[in-house]
């Protein structure tokens, strides 16, 4: 194959730890060097093609460590598969998304690991990994947890919710986590008190309470800090490693923070909704609440405040979007007379990165602190670091160029994500996409779709890279 240069000329490059005014040689796929915008180094080169960046950001491509792409729950299926889920985290800026493969009771890991390969060989427009979530913790399955590290899935999700469905016991939990600090891996954790929350999701049936808000109101805070303070003790018994998914309660937060300043290796993501939404949106009137419904559940807006604070302090290290989108009409309709048959997620793959640079001209995080949150941390924390989440040399040319002054109103009008509403419906921020590459290929050029299905590759990934 012959050799294909990209220059990026004349951009501020934000990584995480630097901002820079350089120019982007990218050859075969890969950064081959950067070099100051103008020097006599960067005037010496020549390409193929040349982007130019001029009053643009050139970013790292966003690493999306929490999707579910045709995700199977409440008798549906998420309505973004693989194929239109990763075109739409590519309009967003997002080249790299970690997937959740699911082991179905009384079946093997490899069973469900081989189900999601299947779903995604030949789809993606965009490289793509795996978790696994575990559902059926036992001899078998522990012993399986050993050859996926060795096969480059990493992580494991287990589930403290869902009673019948994903929900794993105390003890279940105590032995693949002593697994997981035998063979690397990290255990992924849905922190909340599910035994609990079905007694208070029977009592609220019963009293008649069938609208969206009381799926927020029986979910409560408390049992989200009960369930993470409970699976940091275990992983201290396990001597394993912890990341807790999805935390959106200051209650939660403050569990994890006594953690990490034991030095204890525990780490926390929130998603843009914990950030950006509330309580006051399940609580919209005529079923829109149902829109809203994910778990854990959005929060009364105080929340937002300790949460954006856990960013800056580094007590929570990652924004992924938990992506699980059912559609408004025919899904989430599902729990029209009951709350706890709404379909559980929210769309968001393409909006991460735009929200967090809202973020930035918000006041909330600094531009590196973005790139280091929604790009490099994820990277690190799953084992694809400095292939992923980086602009230097020898990286995957997985670069965005960032126009942070253009305006523009999220709307399902416009966005790429298989879904019949947005979650921020109207909400005008500033800064957009303008240019992506993924390994040195063009799949957005100037607001233009130029990727394909079966560009993205599935990436093995090496173990947490914040441990040892």
């Amino acid at each position: 194959m012959s050799s294909t240069r990209t220059l990026i000329r004349g951009g501020l490059v934000i990584t995480a730890a630097d901002e820079v005014h350089a120019d982007v040689l990218i050859e075969d796929g890969r950064i081959v060097a950067l070099a100051a915008h103008g020097s006599a180094v960067a005037e010496s080169w020549t390409a193929e093609r040349t982007i130019d960046a001029a009053n643009r950001y050139v970013i790292p491509g966003g690493v999306d460590a929490h999707t579910h792409m045709e995700l199977p729950f409440g008798g549906t299926f998420a309505s973004d598969t693989f194929e239109t889920g990763t075109r739409a985290a590519a309009w967003g800026g997002t080249t790299t998304i970690i997937d959740f493969a699911v082991q179905s009771v009384g079946h093997q890991l490899r069973e469900g690991l081989d189900a999601w390969y299947a779903k995604a060989d030949g789809n993606c427009a965009i490289d793509y990994g795996f978790h696994m979530i575990l559902s059926d913790v036992n001899e078998s399955s522990l012993r399986e947890m050993d050859r996926l590290v060795q096969e480059g899935v990493t992580s494991f999700k287990l589930f403290m919710a869902y009673p019948g469905v994903f929900y794993s016991d105390d003890g279940q939990i105590l032995r693949a986590m002593q697994q997981s600090a035998d063979n690397g891996g990290l255990i992924m954790m849905h922190a909340e008190n599910g035994i609990a929350i079905d007694v208070l999701v029977e009592q609220a049936l019963a009293a008649g309470r069938t609208d969206p808000r009381y799926h927020g109101e029986v979910r409560k805070a408390l049992l989200e800090a009960e369930a993470t303070h409970r699976a940091i003790q275990l992983a201290r018994v396990a001597g394993a490693p912890l990341y807790v998914v999805h935390v959106s309660a200051e209650e939660a937060l403050a569990e994890i923070a006594v953690a990490r300043d034991k030095g204890l290796n525990v780490f926390g993501e929130t998603c843009p909704q914990y950030l950006f939404l509330s309580t006051d949106n399940l609580a919209e009137p005529d079923f829109e609440g149902a829109k809203y419904v994910c778990s854990t559940p959005l929060r009364p807006r105080e929340h937002q405040t300790a949460l954006w604070r856990g960013l800056r302090t580094n007590d929570l290290q990652v924004v992924s979007t938990d992506h699980c989108p059912f559609c408004f009409t025919g899904q989430k309709e599902l729990g029209r007379d009951d709350f706890s048959k709404i379909p559980n997620g929210l769309p968001g793959v393409e909006n991460r990165m735009d929200l967090l640079h809202q973020a930035v001209l918000d006041g909330h995080i600094t531009r590196r602190r973005w790139i280091e949150i929604a790009c490099a941390t994820p990277a690190r924390m799953f084992g694809l670091y400095p292939k992923k989440g980086t602009i230097a040399p020898g990286a995957d040319a997985d670069v965005v160029i960032y126009d942070p002054r253009q305006q523009q109103t999220l709307s399902a009008e416009t966005h790429h994500m298989n879904v019949d509403y947005s979650a921020y419906e109207g909400r005008n921020i500033t800064g957009q996409v303008e240019t992506v590459l993924s390994r040195g290929e063009v799949v957005i050029d100037r607001r233009e779709f130029t990727g394909r299905a079966g560009h993205g590759q599935y990436v093995p990934r090496g173990t947490c890279q914040y441990l040892g």
